[in-house]
């Protein structure tokens, strides 16, 4: 019997999929997931209660339940963001998730609601902050930064000390090269080679990368 509770935010895909992970392979016992109540169109979600965000505080109370915010990257993770910030607010713990299939070295810093997918590595000395999420079969080099609030999509190469800024997105199959800074709120496109630092609040496409047109922020379901 696993003694630690936890409800998840969010029920579309990835709460679906964190629910699995959560159940499968940690020490976690799912107990419910919530949305806001606009949302709510269902009253279940693999066998359990969906219930109202603005009733969380009653039914999931933080003495006896961790949080998890099962939220991708909707709104550049400004979405997933706000109901982090919101339930660290009113005082709840957070579960973090890293998969047994992944590599993480003994001295590697890891955050809070954060979720770390399959056949990662992540080398020594890498931190990474509270609220990212990185998918399956990232490389995390040696003594990179990876900020609060990231995103890290499936097979991108972050070479040794990187710095990756808040609330960035970085693409799958992505390259960074070595000592490369991603200001706050990026977006990286898909296949793209950073071969030099980024500016904040921009997306970058191409290789070698360059600035495109356009604000660096999209919306993807819940």
């Amino acid at each position: 019997m696993k003694s630690n509770k936890l409800f998840i935010v969010g029920a579309g895909e990835f709460a679906e999929i964190a629910y699995e992970y959560f159940t499968h392979d940690s020490d976690y016992e799912v107990i419910g997931f919530c949305v806001n109540r606009s949302f709510i169109t269902d009253k279940t979600k693999c066998g359990l209660p969906i219930v109202a965000y603005e009733e969380v505080e009653t039914l999931f109370p933080k003495e006896s339940f961790h949080a998890f915010t099962g939220i991708p990257a909707s709104d550049l993770n400004r979405t997933r963001t706000s109901f982090y910030r919101d339930l660290k607010s009113k005082g709840y713990s957070f579960a973090t998730y890293i998969s047994s299939r992944a590599f993480v070295w003994r001295n590697a810093e890891i955050g809070e609601n954060t979720f770390i997918f399959e056949h990662n590595t992540i080398q020594p000395f890498v931190v990474v902050g509270n609220n990212c999420i990185l998918w399956s079969g990232n490389h995390v080099g040696h003594r990179t930064v990876i900020h609060d609030n990231c995103f890290i999509t499936s097979h991108a190469v972050i070479s040794g000390y990187c710095n990756i800024g808040a609330g960035s997105f970085i693409g799958v199959n992505a390259t960074l090269n070595d000592n490369i800074v991603i200001g706050e709120n990026c977006l990286i496109g898909s296949g793209s080679l950073i071969v030099k630092n980024t500016e904040p609040e921009k997306i970058y496409a191409g290789n070698p990368a360059r600035a495109v047109p356009g604000k660096s922020s999209f919306s993807a379901g819940i």
